[in-house]
């Protein structure tokens, strides 16, 4: 039947378009835009996220299997990497969701809500490589969120085609209002198949808005009745991934691999070398190592090279900086400043007499460790002995680092068994070697002889090319063995012409060190530990390299 314009644009404008809280309102004419992605991210952001995703299998293969519970698992996995990797990571207001991804935004709502989001940030922030870490260690509490937020997202996706259906109803209602303004007469009359098709229009969509009322109803009710599991799982989910992140970070550090060489590491190699890391013969010992590279730090902090240390007395010279206070009183007499400056001239003045601590090597640091099959025994609170030479080792490749000197690895056992391992002062330690050098064992009995001719003939060869002497020759061992009498004249000329320094350490094997033993006659300065939890027993070692 016919009807007037204005009565039928009236009647279109009394029906409500649905509206809730969790899904934005619209009109005929327009609707506000939805995301389907939590985390407010750029184009940059999103495309490190891909980038990282293609070079990662492990992302690869959980997008895969997560999306067999969820279609839009990797939009969710996408906002769980951003929030970790961003340096401020933005929430969107849930009124700009989609309402069919409300249930993802509350999951990582609940995430960033977690008491140990901001120290899992600490580490994964700007670094896309511990970011996708944190992604891969909450892979199980994931999958825990998606099932137990199942009926939730569900019935938020069935909100949003509601939704959808409901715009599209009052899409239909403006098309159907256009089509009756055009054929309207100049009195306003619209003839009766252009009012029906208005009235037909007003009331499916009215249907269709209180469809989706009710659906976002019912996803509100859902969301809520999920909400405590969701918080529940969040937080396990980013404990584990902090843990794990930390563990890592802790890790590397131990082995000494700087934030900065991780950060230009490919993201393949870095996998590789955690992997190796967290397997490899001394994984179980990364703390050990850890302990002895930062007490050797903490021992090169207390070194006093070239300036005055502990005053012991009084002496002659012409250090001003030293000059005792009566000696400078004399400046203050015009008729002894002659006096003063005759005897500063001459090196007579009184100055203070101290001692410091300095290093005295010049040369390569070389040491020499036993991989016998006696080392695999352990000592006191279960350390293996070889733990904590390898431990000590490779605090002493950071001390040699640190003096720019030339470091060597020899690792013996037979008088046929010998590795050498060089990292030459002038190019980076590659970690890879460095973590060969730990791993390797050759097992089998004791010679001294081999490495530490070995040792003597590389401090030669340095001595020859750069003229560089005074090298520092470490022997960590759990045994004693003979050596000839032939070969101690030629360590002894060797000794006499590069002037190099040989200390000991009796790993658990007190006899070893005894006076009088063979160790005691090699060693300049010889040491017995048997405590092989405690890493300060070599910690003067670390003052005098």
């Amino acid at each position: 039947m016919p009807g007037r314009l204005d009565e039928l644009r009236l009647r279109a404008g009394k029906w409500s378009a649905p509206s809730a809280a969790s899904v934005p309102s619209a009109t005929s004419a327009e609707s506000v835009e939805r995301h389907t992605t939590a985390v407010i991210a750029d184009r940059f952001e999103r495309i490190v996220w891909r980038d990282t995703c293609d070079r990662s299998a492990g992302l690869r293969e959980l997008v895969r299997e997560l999306s067999g519970y969820h279609a839009y698992a990797a939009e969710l996995l996408s906002d769980v990497f951003l929030a970790a990797h961003q340096p401020v990571p933005r929430l969107r207001d849930r009124a700009e969701m989609d309402p069919s991804r409300l249930a993802d935004h509350r999951i990582v709502a609940a995430l960033m809500e977690s008491p140990d989001f901001a120290g899992l940030r600490r580490e994964t922030t700007g670094d896309a490589y511990a970011a996708a870490m944190a992604v891969l260690a909450q892979a199980t509490e994931l999958r825990r969120l998606l099932e137990r937020s199942s009926d939730a997202r569900r019935r938020a996706e069935r909100a949003g085609r509601t939704r959808q259906d409901a715009e599209d109803a009052a899409d239909a209602v403006g098309e159907a209002l256009r089509w009756a303004a055009d054929e309207a007469g100049g009195d306003g009359t619209v003839p009766a198949p252009a009012a029906d098709a208005v009235r037909r229009a007003v009331g499916a969509a009215e249907i269709a808005g209180a469809a989706a009322r009710q659906a976002a109803r019912d996803a509100e009710q859902a969301l809520a009745a999920a909400a405590p599991a969701v918080r529940t799982a969040a937080r396990k989910a980013v404990a584990r991934a902090a843990g794990t992140v930390r563990e890592e970070a802790a890790l590397m550090r131990a082995w000494g691999v700087a934030p900065g060489e991780l950060e230009r590491m490919p993201f393949d190699r870095r996998a590789r070398l955690a992997e190796r890391l967290r397997t490899g013969r001394l994984a179980r010992w990364a703390e050990l190592i850890g302990r002895f590279r930062q007490m050797a730090d903490g021992e090169r902090a207390r070194k006093v090279e070239n300036t005055a240390g502990e005053l012991v007395g009084v002496t002659l010279g012409d250090d001003l900086t030293r000059v005792v206070p009566s000696e400078l009183a004399n400046l203050g007499l015009p008729e002894l400043r002659a006096v003063f400056a005759a005897r500063y001239a001459a090196g007579e003045l009184m100055i203070h007499d101290s001692r410091g601590e300095q290093s005295t090597g010049k040369g390569a640091v070389v040491a020499c460790v036993d991989t016998s099959h006696s080392m695999y025994g352990t000592g006191p609170g279960g350390v293996p002995r070889e733990a904590w030479a390898k431990a000590c080792a490779l605090a002493l490749l950071d001390q040699a680092r640190h003096a720019r000197r030339d470091f060597v690895g020899i690792l013996f056992s037979a008088a046929d068994r010998l590795q050498v391992f060089r990292f030459p002062a002038d190019g980076p330690a590659d970690i890879d070697r460095v973590v060969d050098f730990a791993e390797s064992f050759l097992g089998g009995g004791t010679s001294y002889q081999t490495p530490l001719s070995a040792a003597a003939d590389l401090l030669a060869e340095e001595f020859d090319d750069t003229a560089r002497a005074r090298g520092d020759i470490v022997l960590l061992t759990d045994d004693e063995c003979d050596v000839t009498e032939e070969w101690t004249r030629g360590w002894n000329e060797a000794r006499n012409r590069l002037g190099f320094r040989v200390f000991g350490i009796a790993v658990d094997a007190p006899p070893a060190a005894e006076e009088g033993s063979v160790l005691d006659a090699l060693c300049d300065n010889l040491r017995s530990v048997e405590d092989l939890t405690d890493v300060r027993a070599a910690a003067d070692l670390f003052r005098v390299i």
